[in-house]
């Protein structure tokens, strides 16, 4: 049994993320936060955007934190999937440096894209060249600000470059609105030599329609979509 206080990285950059996760979302919208930890963002979301909030977060004490600032939480394992949520419940879902350390992030994305009309993803760019000038000097896992843990006790089991993370959204059918690279704590779109430079991107996604198809998560009639508590 894998140890249930693995989600929700520390972000080094996490008053800057938390600001563009904001900005992203429009006042009034449905929320959910996958590995919300205290529910720091939500509570924010539900103050600043109006928004109807909802967490899932597998850690027990930040499980408890989150509840204590009155933030709907649920306890839940990701990697057991968003069944339970019906498709199109929420306008927005976010992710924030927990895709990495996830068992199935091919499949969570996917799930991601099906119960919300667009996916906020936060993860670390395991192309930034402080990586991959440590490898070549020493030979070994890299240990940075973005990546601080030891090779034995690390919580990220899937590590990615912002070009591995392009071609996993060609191969899912997926398409990525905005890619907004975070260089040195700073948001800057289009950056040069993003991949070289980037220690986090945000991704803001939606699933690629087919023709003729109707999102259920765009139809107005009721029944579609499970209340969310505010």
């Amino acid at each position: 049994m894998r140890a249930q206080h693995r989600y929700c990285m520390q972000d080094p950059s996490l008053e800057m993320t938390d600001r563009l996760l904001l900005e992203q979302i429009h006042p009034g919208s449905r929320v959910l936060d996958l590995g919300c930890g205290d529910g720091r963002l939500l509570a924010r979301l539900r103050e600043e955007r109006d928004a109807s909030v909802l967490g899932i977060e597998i850690d027990i004490t930040q499980h408890h934190a989150a509840i204590a600032r009155g933030v709907p939480v649920i306890q839940a394992d990701l990697d057991e999937g968003l069944l339970d949520i019906p498709d199109g419940a929420f306008d927005y879902v976010v992710l924030s440096q927990t895709l990495q350390q996830v068992l199935h992030p091919k499949q969570l994305l996917e799930e991601m894209v099906r119960v919300a009309k667009k996916a906020l993803v936060v993860v670390p760019n395991f192309g930034n060249w402080r990586i991959r000038l440590q490898v070549l000097k020493q030979g070994r896992a890299p240990v940075t600000e973005v990546l601080p843990y030891e090779w034995y006790n690390t919580p990220n089991l899937h590590l990615m470059s912002m070009h591995d993370f392009q071609d996993l959204m060609r191969l899912l059918g997926i398409e990525i609105l905005q890619e907004i690279p975070i260089i040195n704590h700073r948001a800057i779109e289009k950056a040069w030599l993003a991949n070289l430079r980037a220690q986090h991107v945000l991704y803001v996604l939606q699933r690629q329609e087919t023709p003729g198809e109707t999102r259920v998560s765009e139809q107005t009639s009721t029944g579609h979509s499970a209340p969310i508590p505010r």
